[in-house]
């Protein structure tokens, strides 16, 4: 371990979402441990030489999390296990910073800050988190020159765009963000390194290249060997490689293009390398977690493998892989992605739909699944969230006393409370299986609303709030664990608030039952005309007629009524009649005028 053990003190004590941005101070300190870590890094090696060209998983040594999770490594379900206890070290691949993200992107960082929000709130676990940000790459080199501008100024400016969808998302930042850029020096230590150990080499033309053949049978842990790679694999500019599959370490100058100068002459890093040189910086020789989508798993992943374990001399670096499945758009079995033009930018997503329905969407779905995106899944998504803040609103009301029930069954509510909560946290133990989770939370709250049953009018049956307070408590816990606010779609009455909306709709409500209940008081002549007895025939034909006339004459008010009510719910404001009493929330929902302005 190199910079982890230096800041690991530091990390315990400060707050789960903190980020460093590595510039001035912070990345001066950061480079001076990096060098004394780099000079060091050859008395590291003992403990962990590779002794022969096994590819089997090594089962770590260390804390037992109580956890299972797919790893990508034996492609099954394997138990967590820490390094240090109550530590998860976690590195990730950031993005390259050309363009606008899109969805695809959206939906691997959105079930991964889901997995972390999980390990660090439910499971107590302290996720330390290294992003990498590819601000020097082949596809930004060409972008910056279509456009006539410097690489660096063009990485920079969507480097702030992906943190601020990523923002939007409510995706929590990594502990740190590391550019390329900034870490030259340590990459050039690193690929120095691996041709010390004879896994690269140095062609005349000023390209390192990772020697496969050199680490035999060991290459494709991921995958089980080579596969068809799309020409991904080897870089095939270079007549000077050994073997077409040799990877680029470094890549010689070309003209127009940035470059750094090292021992083999101006250049600047290949892809893979900078991923095991940083995530080697941060953590050492040993990282408990990688995550990315699955279409990094191969040649990425796979080549950041074999150069920490040549670089390192060790027989296994990470000890689990964690991929995300592709989004597809529905009806298509393609990836979504930039180079085959099938995207949808986060910003463009964001004027139909919300960061809340974007995450439940993924939270119905296992992380590591492929998911279809469409309307349909996406309306599914906003049911959920709609059911919930109708719970909500229902149940707030219920417990304020606006919402007259029959007699509750408590006891069997708190045994359905202690039963989801327990089969909760066994789903979320078993993979992070968040589609189980949501089932559970349904499952309580269709409990929860076959009790609140309207009465029109309140008898002598006694009323149960707390077991309904105690039901909301846990539900909004849960969903803000997982970064889902559910009053962000919904205000009820009674909740303290700084606008001015609640307080006006709130008074329209009240006025409104008023009306209903005037409109709704010829039902007082009911009883007496159920009981007549006593009345002559003539008595009885007037207080009938009577009785008619008030219905006649009441009933454009009850129209009024529910006129008004139709005509608020396009802007979101919910009115729920229960018998003469009625309820009300106000839910989060984009007119298509809304969507028109905002284009």
């Amino acid at each position: 371990m190199c910079i982890i053990n230096h800041l690991l003190p530091f990390w315990r004590l400060t707050s789960k979402t903190r980020v460093f941005e590595l510039s001035s101070f912070k990345a001066r300190t950061f480079q001076k441990i990096n060098a004394q870590c780099f000079n060091k890094v050859n008395h590291l090696r003992s403990d962990t030489l590779c002794t022969g060209s096994e590819k089997k998983w090594q089962k770590p040594m260390g804390f037992d999390t109580g956890l299972k999770t797919y790893n990508s490594l034996t492609k099954g379900k394997e138990p967590l296990i820490l390094a240090k206890e109550g530590i998860a070290t976690w590195y990730s691949c950031g993005p390259t910073v050309y363009d606008d993200a899109h969805l695809g992107h959206a939906c691997s960082y959105v079930r991964f800050d889901i997995v972390q929000r999980i390990l660090t709130r439910v499971f107590g676990i302290n996720v330390i988190h290294v992003m990498v940000i590819t601000d020097i790459d082949d596809k930004i080199i060409k972008r910056a020159s279509e456009l006539n501008m410097s690489s660096t100024v063009l990485a920079r400016l969507y480097e702030e765009e992906f943190k601020s969808d990523m923002a939007a998302l409510k995706v929590l930042p990594p502990t740190v963000y590391m550019r390329v850029t900034e870490n030259i020096p340590q990459i050039i230590a690193f690929i120095e390194g691996i041709i010390n150990n004879q896994h690269a080499y140095a062609t005349p033309k000023g390209s390192v290249y990772f020697d496969i053949k050199s680490i035999g049978s060991r290459y494709g842990k991921l995958m089980g060997g080579f596969v068809d790679s799309g020409g991904e694999l080897g870089d095939t500019g270079d007549t000077d490689k050994r073997n077409a599959r040799d990877f680029a370490l470094w890549k010689a100058s070309k003209p127009q293009e940035p470059f750094w100068e090292s021992p083999w002459g101006k250049g600047r890093p290949g892809w893979h390398i900078e991923c095991s040189t940083i995530a080697s910086t941060v953590f050492g020789s040993q990282l408990d977690i990688h995550s990315g989508g699955i279409d990094l798993a191969f040649p990425h992943h796979e080549n950041e493998i074999a150069q920490c374990e040549a670089y390192h001399q060790c027989a296994q670096w990470g000890n689990y892989f964690l991929h995300s499945g592709h989004l597809h758009l529905k009806g298509s079995e393609e990836k979504m992605s930039k180079s085959l033009k099938n995207f949808i930018t986060i910003k463009d997503f964001f004027q139909t739909f919300s960061a809340n329905e974007f995450r439940m969407f993924c939270l119905l779905t296992k992380y590591r699944s492929a998911i279809d995106y469409s309307d349909a899944s996406m309306n599914e998504a906003k049911s959920v969230l709609s059911s919930i803040s109708s719970f909500f609103s229902d149940a707030g009301a219920y417990m304020t006393g606006k919402l007259l029930c029959q007699s509750v069954d408590e006891g069997f509510l708190w045994e359905r409370l202690a039963a989801a909560k327990v089969n909760v946290q066994t789903a979320l133990t078993d993979d992070f299986d968040t589609p189980r989770a949501i089932d559970e939370i349904m499952g309580l709250i269709h409990h929860g609303n076959r009790q609140l049953q309207a009465v029109t009018k309140g008898g002598q049956s006694s009323r149960s709030p707390a077991v309904f307070g105690a039901i909301l408590s846990y539900i909004e816990g849960f969903l803000d664990t997982v970064g889902v606010s559910v009053k962000e779609n919904t205000c009820v009455p009674g909740e303290s608030s700084h606008g001015t909306l609640p307080s006006v709709v709130e008074q329209l409500v009240s006025f409104r039952s008023q009306v209903r209940s005037y409109a709704l008081a010829t039902d007082e002549l009911a009883p007496v005309l159920s009981d007549c007895s006593q009345l002559s025939e003539e008595r009885k034909s007037q207080l009938k007629e009577h009785r008619k006339q008030q219905i006649r004459e009441r009933e454009p008010l009850l129209k009024a009524c529910d006129v008004l009510r139709r005509d608020l719910a396009p802007l979101g404001i919910n009115i729920k009649d229960r018998g003469n009493t009625s309820t009300w929330e106000i839910k989060e929902k984009r007119t298509e005028l809304q969507k028109e302005e905002a284009n």
